[in-house]
């Protein structure tokens, strides 16, 4: 069984690495829509430089590697709200259901609106009077499983929806993930696949327009009614693949440190990295750096912390915050709540 696994990883990995050779030659920066889907999910994974994908423990493992709620002994929820950059608000809200062997199930819903803006042309561009608005959401329904006792596997099949005043683009995805416990040190390898799926086309009422199909012939009809063609755009893919360990343990405290290289179809690789200390079970302090390698990147160093409350028997709550240095375009904050019961 233990060769089996190794022989899984062994073709991942390779999987992964014949896949991310394409990207080397050039960026291909803001070739995807749909790019909220890259927004890093959680205040706890976002403090430890987002190198999250072999440690996903908690609910927001569904954005992560929708193995890691196979690791969840009991029932989880997470909320998690963040003020993104230029007064968007991104959302993440998710459950997990242990359900014994049967394996756990799972749901999340992403979310990220932004405030009103005002129409504007080229004959009125102080404003029309008129107001749109633009929105992106995903939900998610999910199923993990162990298939031994170390090697965990996981699938996320997701709704995605982009709207921008009255057009909207609808398309299907999927995730997969796996993390594998080596036994040493809490030593986990984590590997994931995020947002494998169709393309987006915006669509809707801002693309009927009236066509006059020969305007050099007098008489004929000029508003014969047509649709505009819009172009479709690929999703953001990425390619998670990532070791944590625990360091060091004691009666009242432990240390994880985590790496991640992640390679995404709309840019070069980078590697994130993080770390996390925890005293006597309840309050953890966490810092990483996200991108590195990276050219040109304004993300950097991460911190933050997270208190843990014991309620009764195995269940309790853990609030986490994160702030995120963003170079040029400040800062980002992030809360986040998780319920195990």
């Amino acid at each position: 069984m233990k060769r089996k696994t190794a022989l899984i990883w062994l073709a991942l990995l390779l999987m992964v690495n014949l896949s991310l050779a394409q990207f080397n030659s050039q960026t291909k920066t803001g070739i995807t829509a749909a790019t909220f889907l890259s927004i890093e999910v959680g205040a706890r994974s976002k403090a430890m430089g987002s190198a999250f994908v072999a440690l996903a423990n908690d609910a927001s493992a569904l954005y992560w590697n929708p193995a890691g709620i196979a690791t969840i002994k009991n029932n989880a929820v997470y909320f998690s709200h963040m003020n993104w950059l230029a007064n968007v608000n991104f959302d993440y809200a998710a459950v997990s259901i242990n359900m014994g062997a049967l394996g756990t199930i799972g749901a999340s819903v992403t979310s990220l609106t932004m405030p009103d803006m005002q129409v504007t042309t080229v004959f009125e561009p102080e404003g029309t009077g008129q107001l749109f608005s633009a929105s992106d959401l995903a939900i998610g329904l999910s199923y993990a499983r162990y298939l031994t006792t170390r090697f965990a596997i996981g699938f996320t099949g997701k709704f995605i929806q982009e709207k921008i005043f009255d057009m909207t683009a609808n398309t299907a995805a999927f995730d997969f993930g796996t993390i594998f416990r080596t036994g040493f040190n809490d030593m986990n390898l984590g590997f994931s696949i995020s947002n494998f799926g169709g393309d987006l086309r915006l669509s809707g009422f801002n693309t009927q327009v009236n066509h006059d199909i020969d305007p050099t012939e007098f008489g004929n009809n000029d508003r014969i009614f047509a649709n505009l063609q819009t172009q479709s755009f690929q999703l953001p893919l990425i390619f998670r693949v990532g070791v944590s360990m625990e360091v060091y343990h004691d009666n009242l405290n432990s240390a994880i440190i985590a790496i991640d290289a992640v390679g995404p179809n709309d840019n070069k690789q980078y590697v994130n990295v993080g770390g996390e200390y925890t005293f006597n079970g309840i309050l953890s302090l966490r810092a990483g750096y996200k991108t590195l390698f990276l050219t040109d990147s304004e993300e950097g160093v991460t911190l933050g912390a997270g208190l843990e409350y014991k309620l009764f028997g195995q269940s309790k709550f853990q609030f986490d915050y994160a702030y995120g240095d963003f170079g040029l375009l400040n800062n980002t904050q992030e809360f986040s709540l998780s319920i195990f019961f």
